[in-house]
């Protein structure tokens, strides 16, 4: 059976190794057929307390940690965005070089050929 994964903001911060998250979700009302915002707050384990007041983050189900804490923080969506631009920004310092060897042998052509007009 898989866990679930759900994706809240930190309203608080202050238990040692706990972070306690909002999550919303829309509804449908029943009858008036307008979405409704219902939010529940989960009690989630944070083993470095890395994440503060404000912060987004995933938390995923997990096994009884304590008596109202059943759920660990994956981290926050910034997380695999800002790996992913590292990544980007690596790649993009690896095209820099590559134009720059580039224009370097562009050069060399030019002052070859005029070299030799």
């Amino acid at each position: 059976m898989s866990r679930r994964i759900l994706q809240g903001v930190v309203v608080s911060d202050a238990g040692d190794k706990t972070v306690v998250v909002r999550v919303e979700r829309r509804v449908m009302h029943p009858i008036y057929k307008k979405f409704i915002r219902q939010s529940k707050k989960y009690a989630a384990h944070d083993e470095q307390n890395r994440w503060h007041v404000g912060d987004t983050v995933r938390i995923e189900e997990s096994r009884p940690i304590s008596k109202r804490k059943h759920w660990v923080v994956l981290g926050g969506p910034e997380e695999s965005s800002a790996r992913r631009s590292a990544a980007d920004k690596g790649q993009g310092a690896a095209d820099e070089r590559q134009g720059a060897a580039d224009q370097g042998h562009g050069a060399e052509a030019l002052e070859s050929a005029g070299g030799a007009a």
